[in-house]
């Protein structure tokens, strides 16, 4: 973004907040005010904790803000596939509902009225969900995901579901049955995997958030490729309940968004445990937003260049070594570590691979000509682990979580590059089934690790290539520290203008 478009947006708001701008605000029975097509672009770049204080204040009405939002879509998504379906009828009824709320002065918190998406895996009742495949192209749930429950009662907009890697199956978000998602910043380019339709979305101001799964990489993957943030928190403590599976071992749920700050807002809304899921955890939850306020001196960095700088890309790794040097100076320091990280794949291969083939089996038997071929390839690639080697796979996993918080015992974080390359050309990709699958895993590389061991961790703007494209830091922490890693990470952000930037 350039310096006038960040003179112009701070304007925008801070004129907002005193009431007034032309044409915002609530009239005198509580009904939003037009905008002016200029203050509806200005809405749609503004950060949650900036529209939520003002529909707080009745400055922005939560109407506005959707309309704003579903304008945006209908205008670019053509070109993006960031979304599957849209529901802009039930977004302007949630909105009308928050704007009516706010009104008798019943502010749910800085969620209420807030437009957001979902990774297309999420059940949601009455709303297809599709998982970017022909098999469930039509198939409707009749209950929400208990992370759809919980943003309904905070008091968000669902504005709709996001494209994605069909099943959340490889790392590029090519294969879907719903058209390949395109990077907003060089729409030539992959916007990552599996939730490529989410990271597109919010990079390109579709929505102020988003939703989405994570089984070896595909929150902060794509968050690191559109330039936004990306978390996934320990295993177990946001529910999975009411999420189509690809591993029930491996997945994770989390927030996607524009900046730390606003992945705090969601977190804070999905977090916690959910009795009624199996793998669900009793862990903490305490105020993130509180957290970012926290000072960073104190805090021990840990770098391994061993494995999670191996053949990578000379501008991730130049932008990767000034992110650390900024963080020095925020911190105790920083050193070398030693992580296992390369062993885990064997683990991670079983055990995803098995209860991935566990759950499609039945329609693998019965229709497998509506899977994409790389997908069912890959599906298929379960049959043939035996029940030990799974067991095994468990067991390893198990061990793997416990043995994580050992190198906890000399550093609070760890950092990584968020990818070793750049974001790949579609054209080099596309129909070459072999080629998809090793750049999906290569992308994923410094990520999937992380789910083996269940540690909360955070992709973050870090810069750019000479080409105008994102660059991702990766923040790791130990179980349950999710307030510690948000608290580095806002601490980078603030010292840095990476996130300010818009494709």
């Amino acid at each position: 973004m350039s310096d006038e478009r960040n003179v112009s947006r701070r304007s925008f708001i801070k004129t907002a907040v005193t009431g007034t701008a032309a044409g915002l605000g609530w009239t005198a029975n509580g009904q939003a005010a037009q905008s002016s097509a200029n203050s509806t672009g200005e809405l749609t770049s503004m950060s949650i904790r900036e529209a939520s204080e003002l529909v707080r204040q009745k400055k922005v009405s939560p109407i506005e803000l959707t309309r704003a939002c579903l304008m945006r879509i209908e205008q670019l998504n053509p070109a993006l596939s960031a979304f599957i379906t849209v529901t802009p009828e039930a977004a302007l009824a949630q909105a009308r509902t928050a704007e009516a709320d706010i009104q008798k002065g019943m502010w749910r918190g800085p969620l209420h009225g807030i437009p957001l998406s979902l990774k297309d895996v999420f059940d949601t009742a009455g709303v297809r969900t599709t998982a970017g495949s022909a098999l469930f192209k039509d198939r409707v749930p009749q209950e929400d995901a208990e992370v759809v429950r919980r943003l309904n009662a905070a008091g968000a907009v669902l504005v709709g579901k996001n494209n994605m890697h069909e099943f959340a199956y490889g790392g590029t978000s090519l294969v879907t049955h719903f058209g390949a998602v395109h990077n907003p910043w060089d729409p030539s380019r992959i916007a990552g995997g599996s939730s490529g339709g989410s990271a597109a979305a919010v990079a390109a101001q579709l929505c102020f958030g988003s939703i989405g799964s994570d089984t070896g990489g595909s929150i902060r993957g794509p968050a690191g490729y559109c330039g936004i943030v990306g978390l996934k928190p320990t295993y177990g403590l946001v529910s999975t309940r009411g999420v189509i599976p690809l591993s029930w071992s491996l997945d994770h749920v989390g927030p996607m968004a524009r900046t730390v700050a606003d992945a705090a807002i969601i977190l804070q809304a999905i977090a916690g445990h959910d009795p009624q899921e199996t793998n669900s955890r009793m862990i903490p939850v305490p105020d993130y937003a509180a957290a970012l306020r926290a000072r960073t001196s104190s805090l021990r960095v840990g770098v391994q260049r061993e494995f999670f700088f191996a053949d990578i890309d000379p501008e991730i790794e130049a932008a990767t070594n000034r992110a650390i040097a900024v963080l020095e100076k925020l911190t105790a320091g920083v050193t070398d570590v030693q992580l296992t990280a390369s062993v885990q794949a064997s683990v991670r291969t079983a055990v995803r691979a098995t209860e991935a083939y566990a759950y499609h089996a039945p329609y693998v038997a019965k229709t497998p000509e509506l899977y994409q071929r790389e997908t069912l390839d890959r599906i298929r690639t379960g049959q043939n682990i035996t029940a030990p080697a799974y067991i095994q796979g468990l067991h390893d996993l198990a061990s793997a979580r416990r043995d994580i918080d050992r190198v906890f015992d000399r550093v609070d974080l760890l950092i990584t590059p968020t990818h070793p390359i750049v974001q790949s050309r579609i054209s080099d990709l596309a129909g070459n089934i072999d080629k998809d699958i090793e750049i999906g895993t290569l992308s994923n590389r410094n990520n999937s690790p992380f789910n083996v061991y269940g540690s909360p961790a955070m992709s973050i703007p870090s810069g750019f290539t000479k080409d105008g494209l994102p660059i991702g830091l990766h923040i790791v922490g130990k179980h349950g520290s999710e307030a510690t890693v948000l608290q580095l990470a806002h601490a980078y952000e603030e010292a840095t203008e990476w996130h300010k930037h818009r494709p």
